[in-house]
């Protein structure tokens, strides 16, 4: 069944769609109230003309669709799908830092506190977020101090025969030691450290008491003592959450700014009144399209909150459809919601997201059961998004206006840095790829006049090389990539990037000069110390400031490099995994195997093949025994 037939197929009910290309890949993934109406829509004329639409109805071969009860459900469900595929038409979030949680570690026999930035389901209770970041350490702190839970990594599963350092400077019970402590006593510990973090000061401090007044009726006055310490900080900090809830309440404030196809977005979390911190949100290339089941979105007061005037410019960019994906992937799914969410413009489905972040909220068990999402006018809370829109356009300042649109003075930089003779108007980076010598692969990205040209990008399959062996392979990719470009009597690249050390390096050097290539600008940036080493000069590697844009700019060519060499040896590893059920079929071999994965993309994309298709790839005898394979 073709597109379009299948199209007319969908039901007209609430659910989400998948967009797929020729590779099976989902490219898009959207939500609709009626499926039919919305995915048939993308093909009006007037739709198709458009040039980002246009390019997603011409990569996409199928379309899936999961249909919901409402378009509540659709919300979350298009929201878990695009994390779990990451469409390169929709919007995704990129968030330049992530908050810590207290991870209290229940499924351990004596379990521990962390700070960490990632949740996993491993029976651990995860609290938080905290910001300021460091609120989340000085917590944990209090926790060593006071409670004597350690953070270590010591085996806890057998005893050894003495304690660390935290034993003895009192920030430990000792369990790692046979007799330090007792299960009893430590779980007890655990239990307090577990209603301190839940937010229970009260009842905390009620079971102290009583533990307290019962040690001092058995005489035990140190331990009863330990207790009336840890009851004061209990009520310490209890006072300074009192206050805070008075002073004002908790939300996050949005604000934005657009400009030349770049956006930059603003976070304010504001906690008891106060703006406690900030995350900033870049995004350098929006999605090449954007889906948009009305134009409303467009804010059409250039006043409007958050947004200043050059944000009015574009026709492609609708901020309330922005908003709508940033909020939905944001706070979905996670631990924590606030109250109140300030954002600059409105959109379709901010009283669904708002009910769904009220029913996660009831879930949870906090205080707040409502969460509220609003769009002030006027009043403190539109000064609010203000402040937040203002430091949005600080931020587009300083990342795109110092760092992006000055390109000349950080390549002139760069020629300087590296003693370059020419302005490094192109760069090629190599990357080589494999998992204990399985599958050895390379990559070339490219770097031109400014920014990644895609369309020049290499990929390799190292063929000369067995096992582990780095500089065999850089020598086999470099040899390969210029010996082409020397016989079709093109320009060499002003500067070749190799991710590596001095070996990797080197070994680029002696492809260059097994050509004949002379006076070429090689070097190598090292992992971890970040440190370019220029061929020729490799006794005086360059160190650049971490802040500097000569250093960004190589390691954004050198992470992009590294990306792609990975994302195809990922999914050669794939096709060599998933050829086994080929090779089951009488008749068929490893090279008619790589033919119809390389022709066809995938084992799915053979079974559902007809005699012609397979027959342009393989022999009739062939293709007939692949049919009656599958058939069976």
């Amino acid at each position: 069944m073709d597109l379009s037939a299948k199209i007319r197929t969908l039901p007209a009910s609430p659910g989400v769609y998948l967009y797929k290309n020729a590779e099976g890949e989902v490219i898009y993934v959207g939500k609709a109230k009626n499926l039919r109406s919305r995915v048939s829509s993308y093909f009006h004329e007037r739709r198709i003309e458009d040039a980002k639409t246009g390019t997603l109805v011409r990569e996409a071969v199928d379309v899936d669709y999961i249909v919901v009860a409402n378009n509540k459900e659709a919300l979350a469900l298009e929201n878990h799908l695009i994390k779990q595929k990451k469409p390169r038409f929709n919007i995704l979030l990129r968030d330049d830092k992530t908050y810590p949680y207290v991870k209290l570690t229940l499924a351990e026999r004596f379990p521990r506190v962390y700070v960490t930035r990632r949740l996993r389901k491993d029976g651990s209770s995860y609290y938080g977020p905290y910001f300021p970041a460091n609120l989340a350490y000085r917590i944990v702190d209090l926790i060593h101090r006071h409670f004597l839970v350690p953070s270590c990594k010591v085996d806890l599963t057998r005893f050894h025969p003495r304690p660390c350092l935290q034993y003895y400077i009192k920030r430990c019970l000792g369990p790692c030691v046979e007799g330090l402590t007792t299960p009893e006593i430590y779980q007890e510990a655990v239990h307090d450290v577990k209603t301190f973090l839940e937010g229970r000061p009260t009842d905390l401090s009620r079971s102290l008491r009583q533990r307290m007044d019962k040690a001092a009726e058995s005489e035990e006055y140190e331990r009863a003592a330990k207790y009336r310490d840890l009851i004061s900080t209990v009520e310490q900090l209890q006072e300074k959450q009192r206050i805070a809830a008075v002073e004002g309440d908790d939300a996050d404030v949005f604000g934005y700014h657009y400009e030349n196809d770049m956006l930059a977005v603003n976070l304010f979390h504001v906690r008891g009144g106060r703006v406690l911190d900030r995350r900033e949100f870049f995004w350098e290339e929006l999605p090449e399209f954007e889906a948009a089941e009305t134009m409303w979105a467009r804010v059409s007061d250039p006043g409007v909150a958050g947004q200043s005037p050059a944000s009015t410019q574009p026709t492609s960019f609708h901020p309330g459809e922005f908003f709508s994906a940033l909020l939905t992937q944001l706070y979905i799914g996670q631990p924590y919601v606030p109250r109140n969410i300030y954002v600059p413009v409105d959109f379709e489905d901010r009283e669904e997201l708002e009910e769904l972040l009220s029913e996660q909220l009831a879930a949870q068990g906090g205080r707040a059961t409502r969460a509220h999402i609003e769009v002030p006018q006027r009043g403190d809370k539109r000064s609010l998004i203000d402040l937040a829109g203002n430091n949005a356009k600080q931020s587009y300042d300083q990342r795109f206006r110092v760092m992006k649109p000055n390109q000349r003075q950080v390549q002139e930089a760069l020629q300087d840095a590296l003693g370059l003779p020419d302005l490094p108007r192109r760069i090629e980076c190599f990357d080589i790829s494999h998992i204990q010598g399985a599958e050895t692969v390379a990559s070339m990205v490219v770097w031109e006049d400014g920014r990644m040209k895609k369309g020049d990008y290499r990929k390799f399959i190292i063929r000369s090389v067995d096992g582990v062996d780095d500089f065999a392979s850089m020598r086999e990719v470099v040899t390969r990539r210029y010996k082409r470009l020397q016989e079709e009597k093109k320009t060499l690249p002003s500067l070749v990037l190799i991710d590596g050390g001095l070996g990797q390096l080197h070994a680029a050097a002696e492809a260059l000069g097994s050509l004949e290539i002379i006076n070429q600008p090689l070097a190598a940036i090292a992992k971890r110390e970040e440190i370019i080493y220029v061929y020729g000069q490799e006794d005086e590697p360059v160190v650049l400031d971490h802040h500097s844009p000569v250093l960004h700019l190589v390691q954004l060519i050198r992470d992009e490099a590294h990306r792609f060499a990975v994302t195809f040896h990922r999914k050669r590893r794939q096709m060599r995994d998933r050829s086994t059920e080929l090779l089951e079929i009488p008749g068929v071999g490893t090279g008619t195997t790589r033919r119809l994965l390389e022709h066809f993309g995938s084992v799915q994309a053979v079974k559902q093949a007809d005699a012609a298709a397979l027959s342009a790839v393989v022999t009739r005898n062939q293709a007939e025994a692949i049919l009656e394979y599958f058939r069976k």
